[in-house]
């Protein structure tokens, strides 16, 4: 009997920590993103209304270059070392920004859609 109730709370411990992991790691509802460079906000951009570009965020001699393409947002290329950022691929999740550390720059899905100041045509 005791073996039999540990299982049920080790399973519903488990089932909850899955549903728990998909709710977080879904795409989140806004399409607004925001582009931060040493704790300063660059850009906002909604990937909705967003045509397909690319431009570089420059933090004093370093870039990083950013693409748009079919609403989906990268960092195609970057001249830091490890090129972390590049290898993160497409942002996806709001559980997982696209960060680049040595040039302290972070790819983030906003809070709410009502920030956009600009849209990246």
């Amino acid at each position: 009997m005791k073996h039999r109730i540990i299982i049920a709370i080790i399973a519903a411990i488990f089932i909850i920590g899955v549903i728990g992991s998909v709710l977080v790691l879904t795409a989140p509802p806004s399409t607004v993103i925001r582009i931060v460079s040493h704790g300063e906000v660059v850009r906002t951009i909604d990937l909705n209304a967003a045509e397909d570009t690319c431009f570089d965020i420059v933090s004093g001699e370093h870039h990083n270059t950013v693409e748009i393409i079919d609403h989906h947002i990268r960092v195609a290329d970057a001249d830091c070392p490890d090129r972390t950022c590049v290898n993160m691929g497409w942002l996806s999740s709001a559980a997982m920004p696209i960060v680049c550390l040595p040039h302290e720059m972070v790819i983030e899905y906003a809070a709410d859609s009502g920030d956009v100041d600009a849209v990246t045509r």
